[in-house]
């Protein structure tokens, strides 16, 4: 779907529309912070949700406090229960795009972790609610909607 997606003001703060920004032309490359932190190829590993599931949940959640007295505050991790390496991203993204991804391997940045992913289960539990998307999907529809954006 090309009808949602992330539009950062200025230098994006996530990995995906830096990368589909890079893809673009809006961005000369993609720094990838560190290759050598203990993971399956040194690069950090994280949790990374399609938009549309992420609506999905936030509409859930919604749902559930609509006409209930529901005290306090309830959280929720919203996410796959997988985690895939920036460089996985990057070589997802070029297959799904057909694009080679400018990219180079910077220094670690100060207070990266090696890997952080979600356990959804209260959300699947609560909620109901489960991602039908994973990152093939998640990428691929993030480069439409950064093409329509462009006008492409």
């Amino acid at each position: 779907s090309a009808r949602i997606g992330e539009l950062p003001l200025g230098v994006p703060n996530n990995l995906v529309p830096f990368v589909t920004q890079t893809a673009a032309g809006l961005r000369k490359e993609l720094t990838v912070f560190g290759d050598d932190y203990d993971t399956p190829d040194g690069s950090c590993v994280r949790d990374y949700i399609h938009v549309v599931d992420l609506a999905r949940a936030h509409v859930l959640a919604l749902g559930r406090l609509d006409g209930k007295d529901v005290p306090g505050c309830e959280v929720f991790n919203l996410g796959t229960g997988t985690g895939n390496s920036v460089l996985e991203v990057v070589r997802t993204f070029e297959e799904v795009s057909g694009l080679p991804l400018p990219h180079r391997i910077g220094p670690r940045r100060p207070g990266d972790v090696p890997a952080v992913y979600a356990d959804p289960t209260r959300a699947r539990d609560v909620l109901g609610f489960e991602c039908r998307y994973g990152l093939r999907e998640a990428l691929a529809d993030a480069w439409r909607w950064q093409r329509a954006l462009s006008g492409d």
